[in-house]
């Protein structure tokens, strides 16, 4: 993935409801139709990081499964950083769609 994807992706999860770590991964796995896979190296990292940035905050609870776990919550704070994230994701998409996918005039010689 991209540098920032997975920060981007696991805010946008949050923005439902607050969830646990293993939650947030199979979430990211199934909205993608499996294609995005979320090892745990890569996620608690990048829980720790947004933990830290206050974009959002944890709670200690209980799962699904009557296990201990800690919940995680977007913040206020988060919910402005996805949406500023997510405008420059739209923006940097364009502009590689751009490049890809050039209008018929300039592919046509």
């Amino acid at each position: 993935m991209l540098q920032g994807t997975l920060d981007l992706l696991i805010l946008r999860t949050l923005l439902l409801a607050p969830a646990h770590g293993h939650a947030i991964a199979k979430a990211i796995e199934f909205n993608s139709d499996e294609i995005l896979q979320v090892e745990q190296g890569s996620l608690y990292p990048a829980l720790h990081r947004l933990i830290k940035r206050e974009w959002i905050s944890v709670q200690e609870g209980t799962s699904e499964n009557n296990r201990r776990a800690k919940f995680y919550r977007l913040t206020p704070k988060g919910k402005r950083q996805l949406r500023l994230e997510t405008r420059k994701w739209d923006k940097l998409a364009g502009a590689i769609a751009r490049i890809l996918r050039p209008t018929k005039q300039e592919g046509e010689s």
